[in-house]
């Protein structure tokens, strides 16, 4: 089976809104603020804006990674695709793309958090999540591409 990292296109946006908006509704801590047709719209707007990359496999959207400007606004895998390193390869993409890269994770979220720290991130700062929509204590991590 192929799998491909590549810039998002406009139709991507049910693909990514789906995902993530599956994401929401498994995770039992996380608050259920929006619909899914908001989810998509926000991913349509962040593939308008080129923020997006895919992986897929064969023909099929299985995750996604948004970013600006060395911002990570979004990486998320298709549940059934986890663990398989698609998640690596989106975030690969995007170290190749970027000096330093800047994120927030929730500290409900340790699969994440494990994933970042692998790939090369640290820990730099935690909050109460009073800045976040979900209001939920976060993680702040950083990674920085090293000089040779």
């Amino acid at each position: 089976m192929t799998i491909l990292v590549r810039p998002a296109l406009q139709g991507d946006a049910v693909c990514a809104g789906q995902i993530l908006d599956q994401f929401i509704q498994d995770t039992i801590w996380m608050p259920k603020l929006h619909k899914l047709a908001e989810t998509i719209e926000y991913c349509e707007t962040m593939i308008r804006r080129n923020w997006v990359s895919v992986v897929t496999v064969g023909q099929e959207v299985q995750g996604f990674l948004a970013k600006n400007n060395g911002y990570v606004h979004a990486l998320f895998v298709s549940e059934k695709m986890r663990g398989l390193g698609l998640g690596h390869r989106l975030l690969r993409g995007a170290q190749m793309e970027e000096y330093a890269l800047d994120l927030w994770t929730y500290q409900a979220n340790t699969a994440a958090q494990r994933f970042y720290l692998r790939e090369g991130f640290c820990e730099t700062e935690r909050s109460d999540g009073a800045g976040n929509d979900e209001k939920l204590p976060d993680i702040r991590f950083q990674w920085k591409r090293r000089q040779i």
